[in-house]
């Protein structure tokens, strides 16, 4: 087992590498950069992800708007800057670091981002590192709900399914499941707004945030309550897909032990169904279940909480994302892009090594990785 873990830890390091060194090509070609928004923001303009410049900079009379020059974004062309001091425009430049050739660049950041040094975000006056553990509770907190919650529901729900397959119980729930999957989360998040928030029909939950204002006021109980009442729309809007996923994955896992011999062997022997059912199949249904434990809480930590955190303004890591990717802000838009990669690498590591841990059987060193 050691070799394997080995191995790959030792295949994390290229896959890291080349997940960093395709997304900082890509971004060299972005228009609307950094130095191009506070260019904009100087003028009195405004730039949209496109890199457009909208409004006016006073040259009214001309009627003409400034536009922002389509290229990669180490040049930094932008022609509402001539105007201004070159010598400004490369102090700029200096600043955010885009003095020096994209190479160079790369190989320092990774070299920064080794020791988990992530810099100063751009616009924030804060390092990247205090912005990620100011954010982080928000977004461990719905993944971590979400995939207990999932567990909870799914496997009861695919053990009872597999026990009656082919009824009127599995066929409807099944396709009630399988529904709530096509739906994608951020359409059933504006939904359950609409429906709930007072958007047009009900005021029963709150539109936004993870507390209310008067948080502070309340006893623990009432905490808690306001706590759980303000989880209940996102959580429904991220966890409905998974249900899914994670519902039929039991079913199909239980369906194939009952099918096996040992079954039918403890069947003659007298057992009862729950005997058979929890006390032998249970553990082999399982085992594809529990392990992937960690991917699931990774899936709903990081890949669900994007388009929720936004839609609902939940102060987490993927709002965090998706304002510094608007902004501009490289650093944070990097040190997340490399949290979220290391994090998955082990991750996926975590979960191989739990299979061999549930099911001594299972021998990863016999096996090409």
């Amino acid at each position: 087992m050691g070799a394997y873990i080995l191995k790959r830890l030792l295949l994390m390091i290229p896959t890291l590498l080349g997940i960093m060194l395709m997304t900082f090509a890509v971004i060299q070609f972005v228009p609307g950069g950094p130095v191009e928004q506070v260019i904009a923001k100087m003028q009195g303009t405004d730039t949209d992800s496109t890199g457009r410049v909208s409004g006016n900079t006073g040259n009214e009379a001309g009627g003409q708007q400034n536009q922002a020059i389509p290229g990669d974004a180490t040049s930094f062309k932008y022609r509402g800057a001539q105007g201004l001091d070159p010598e400004f425009i490369k102090s700029l430049e200096k600043q955010f670091g885009f003095d020096k050739p994209a190479p160079e660049r790369f190989m320092k950041m990774i070299g920064d981002y080794i020791t988990f040094d992530f810099g100063e975000s751009y616009f924030r006056d804060r390092s990247v590192i205090s912005l990620i553990v100011e954010k982080m509770p928000v977004s461990i907190s719905l993944g971590l709900w979400l995939t207990l919650i999932q567990y909870m529901v799914s496997i009861p729900l695919g053990i009872r399914k597999a026990v009656n397959d082919g009824s009127t119980f599995d066929v409807w729930t099944s396709g009630v499941i399988i529904i709530g999957y096509a739906i994608p989360s951020f359409i059933l998040a504006i939904m359950l707004i609409v429906v709930f928030s007072g958007g047009s029909y009900f005021s029963w939950f709150p539109l936004r945030g993870l507390t209310s204002d008067n948080f502070e006021s309340l006893s623990w109980f009432g905490k808690i309550m306001d706590y759980a009442w303000h989880l209940v729309l996102p959580l429904i809007a991220m966890g409905i897909g998974g249900f899914a996923t994670m519902t039929l994955l039991t079913k199909n896992s239980f369906l194939d032990e009952i099918r096996k011999q040992y079954v039918t062997t403890a069947r003659a022997k007298g057992l009862t169904e729950s005997q058979v059912l929890y006390g032998h199949v249970f553990r082999n249904a399982m085992l594809l279940v529990i392990s992937g434990f960690p991917g699931a809480f990774l899936g709903a930590f990081f890949t669900g909480s994007l388009l929720i955190e936004t839609v609902f303004s939940l102060d987490g890591l993927g709002y965090l994302t998706y304002k510094a990717a608007l902004d501009r802000d490289y650093p944070i838009v990097f040190a997340n892009l490399y949290i979220f990669t290391l994090v998955g690498l082990v991750i996926g590591l975590i979960s191989d090594l739990m299979y061999t841990w549930i099911d001594p059987r299972i021998d990863f060193e016999r096996r090409d990785v």
